[in-house]
């Protein structure tokens, strides 16, 4: 299993990126941040365009046995997937780290998710508008764990939705922030996670922090 992504040549979002930047011997609180979704909405596209690192991923090639397991229909150009997660580093300063964690979307592997999402700051929920019900789990989960998050509609060039067609779609509750990036470009990426902190910043402020979840995660 190939477990590290090619070089900037293969990886256009590596670009400027400092090769394997060292971790600052002064760091001691590590951050952690879940990317979430349905199958093929861009998640490891996300993870790979905003690390400061080349990421660790988990993509297998996909074959023609996975067809009658993976629903492709709206991806069918995909290729490769993530078979665990997909993971990325930001340095916040000399002693803060942003863990990013890319979950894995075929429902075949949800059963990692509850594992994945212990000890986690917050998560992004990223949506393809051309398949919104493939994200319904993801935001059940979330919230059955008390993990707060933002959606953000990856841009795959199809047709607009207005957000309240998507709020309702996805039954959104309305403090939940609603966004639209480019998972590839690292600067849309970036915002999305600077969204996430400022409804953090703005939930704990307001003393909604995190809610406890609705029971322990299953074994």
């Amino acid at each position: 299993m190939d477990s590290a992504i090619s070089d900037a040549a293969a990886d256009p979002a590596a670009a400027g990126r400092p090769e394997r930047a060292a971790l600052a011997g002064t760091a001691d609180n590590g951050l952690k941040i879940v990317v979430v979704g349905g199958f093929g909405v861009g998640k490891t596209t996300l993870v790979r365009s905003v690390s400061e690192i080349r990421p660790l991923n988990t993509e297998e090639t996909m074959t023609r046995a996975g067809e009658q397991v993976d629903d492709t229909a709206g991806v069918a150009a995909k290729t490769a997937t993530t078979v665990a997660f997909d993971f990325g580093r930001i340095t916040l300063d000399a002693r803060n780290v942003l863990y990013l964690f890319g979950a894995p979307g075929q429902e075949r592997f949800w059963f990692l998710w509850d594992r994945l999402f212990s000890g986690t700051l917050g998560a992004v929920v990223l949506v393809d508008t051309r398949r919104i019900a493939d994200s319904w789990y993801a935001i059940d989960r979330l919230e059955h764990h008390g993990t707060p998050f933002i959606v953000a509609c990856n841009d795959f060039g199809g047709p607009h939705h207005r957000e309240a067609d998507i709020r309702e779609a996805l039954d959104l509750h309305p403090r939940v922030p609603l966004i639209h990036c480019d998972a590839r470009s690292r600067d849309s990426a970036r915002d999305v996670l600077i969204a996430l902190v400022e409804h953090l910043r703005t939930l704990y402020a307001s003393g909604a922090g995190p809610a406890a979840p609705a029971q322990e995660a299953v074994s």
